[in-house]
């Protein structure tokens, strides 16, 4: 299968690497400036480079495109190469509203081909086991909160490059954390949603603080919480069920429960999880775990919590999140 990477920065760079664990062929990558995208290809064996996605969607010999782009690119681009035949995996978020989701979903399920997103929460195998016994009642999922705080008054991405887009701490952030809650949820229906987005800060000009708060039908409760104006990063998510306690720490690499503290795979090592089960989805004819219908429960979630920032301050483009 050839590959089109769209996309250099981190995810571009540890998608490359999980590929090459494959037979995949790295055929294309693609990326705004030049220098970067032509060093990026040759650092990882590209066949070719190119500035422009259009062309490549163009490219016949191009089975699988990869987007690892900005965020707010997400939805044009995953229609855009679903609409040209090619399967798609498409990085969190899939758009950034439910209406633009809901077209990306339309258009993939027009296309036929295998589309999916990069939800590497779902894919920690320390969760299996607990998963496996949350479905057969052996266990009961009372709570789960997700902490997110890391320094962002510059833009300047975990790894330290230096960004030419912004993030939005809602539609990327937030969405690991509140796809996880209704992943292990498993189709509980929602109660209730209470959000707090905050206002925009006057020199990102984007909303740096957010507070969401999930109830199901069944009295289960997910709690997410962060801020783009802390001092040091936190990452950290907390399981809570009838039996014990799970505290997974991403930045220390551990896993606590009641019976003590091990390590857990790295973020890289998971996130190469996704790549290889979307092969394999390719091949086999099936959906990815984390499909495209399969996200829009999460979508719908955050959508609440920005239809309640738009009644408070006023629905408006933000830097990193054009409306549409």
């Amino acid at each position: 299968m050839n590959i089109c990477m769209a996309g250099y920065g981190m995810m571009g760079v540890w998608h490359s690497e999980a590929l090459k664990r494959t037979d995949a062929v790295l055929h294309t990558a693609v990326g705004r400036r030049t220098e970067a995208v032509s060093a990026f290809a040759e650092r990882f064996g590209y066949r070719k480079w190119t500035t422009s996605l259009a062309a490549a969607l163009a490219d016949q010999e191009i089975d699988i495109v990869i987007l690892a782009t900005p965020s707010e690119q997400h939805e044009e681009q995953a229609i855009a190469s679903l609409s040209a035949g090619k399967h798609t995996l498409i990085e969190i978020p899939i758009a950034m509203s439910l209406a633009g989701a809901e077209r990306v979903v339309a258009a993939g399920e027009k296309s036929g081909k295998v589309y999916g997103l990069s939800h590497p929460m779902r894919f920690r195998i320390e969760r299996e086991a607990l998963r496996g016994r949350l479905a057969a009642g052996e266990e009961k999922l009372r709570h789960v909160a997700g902490r997110f705080f890391i320094p962002r008054l510059r833009n300047i991405g975990a790894t330290g490059y230096v960004r030419s887009w912004t993030d939005n701490i809602l539609w990327h952030h937030f969405c690991h954390f509140v796809d996880l809650g209704l992943f292990l949820f498993d189709g509980a229906p929602i109660r209730r949603v209470q959000s707090q987005l905050g206002p925009c800060h006057e020199k990102t000009g984007i909303p740096m603080e957010c507070v969401i708060l999930v109830e199901t039908a069944n009295d289960a409760t997910l709690l997410v919480h962060g801020s783009y104006h802390a001092a040091f990063r936190l990452y950290d998510k907390l399981i809570v069920t009838d039996r014990d306690t799970y505290l997974f720490d991403t930045l220390a690499g551990s896993l606590r429960t009641a019976s003590g503290t091990v390590a857990i795979e790295s973020e890289q090592e998971n996130a190469a999880r996704i790549i290889f089960d979307f092969l394999d989805a390719v091949r086999e004819g099936r959906p990815p775990r984390a499909s495209g219908p399969s996200v829009l429960p999460a979508i719908r979630v955050l959508q609440n919590v920005q239809d309640g920032w738009d009644a408070r301050y006023g629905a408006r483009a933000l830097p990193g999140r054009p409306i549409g």
